[in-house]
């Protein structure tokens, strides 16, 4: 439900909106999408570095629109990046439960981590 409504944000979608499709209060909306918007260059640039050491051959991410909406792509082609190099082991995970996974579930937290990192059992590659 996070996830849907970061997405819904990087469309363009109020918070009021988003509050409604996802049945939370719109002060829980507001501070989800406040957090990712406060760190949001940061996010983008660790999920970045992330895809391209996940994938060699992965080009440039053409510009979303918005700081806010470059940082969820960049979250998305990343969790892309990692379900192609890993098949199986994580494709029955949502972009959301990747990322939550390499951010040690500090996605929003007030200071993601600057690195990623994989510490979940179930993202690790088979042997």
């Amino acid at each position: 439900m996070v996830g849907a409504a970061l997405l819904d944000r990087a469309q363009g979608v109020g918070y009021g909106r988003i509050a409604a499709r996802v049945g939370r209060p719109t002060s829980t909306v507001r501070g989800w999408l406040s957090r990712l918007a406060s760190n949001a260059e940061r996010v983008r640039v660790a999920f970045t570095l992330l895809r391209h050491r996940v994938d060699d051959d992965a080009g440039p991410l053409l510009p979303a629109g918005s700081v806010f909406a470059d940082a969820v792509a960049a979250i998305g082609a990343a969790a892309a990046a990692v379900r192609r190099t890993w098949g199986t082991a994580v494709v029955v995970l949502s972009v959301w439960q990747v990322a939550s996974a390499l951010t040690v579930g500090r996605l929003l937290a007030p200071l993601p981590p600057a690195k990623l990192t994989n510490t979940s059992a179930h993202l690790v590659a088979p042997a």
